[in-house]
């Protein structure tokens, strides 16, 4: 008796294949990192550079926010439990 169902199996196997495309296909995630680092270096003051800036700061921010509801929830969670 096999503990994966049918929908696991398939889950399992499309995660495999996009693995594979990822491993052998790097160079289309390269090639985007190259656009914006022309992007950067072409336009400095623009507003293209301004907002590439902007947008590393929003995904550098995101996870800290993330962790910081998690943290917040969890402590008030085991305090509402000790009381």
């Amino acid at each position: 008796m096999s503990l994966c169902t049918p929908i696991m199996d398939k889950r399992i196997f499309l995660f495999v294949l996009l693995l594979a495309f990822a491993y052998l296909f790097p160079q289309s995630a390269e090639a985007q990192c190259a656009m914006c680092k022309a992007v950067a270096e072409t336009s400095t003051g623009s507003k293209g550079a301004t907002g590439l800036n902007n947008g590393i700061l929003y995904l550098m921010f995101m996870p800290y926010l993330l962790m910081g509801i998690v943290a917040v929830t969890w402590y008030f969670y085991k305090k509402k439990g000790q009381a």
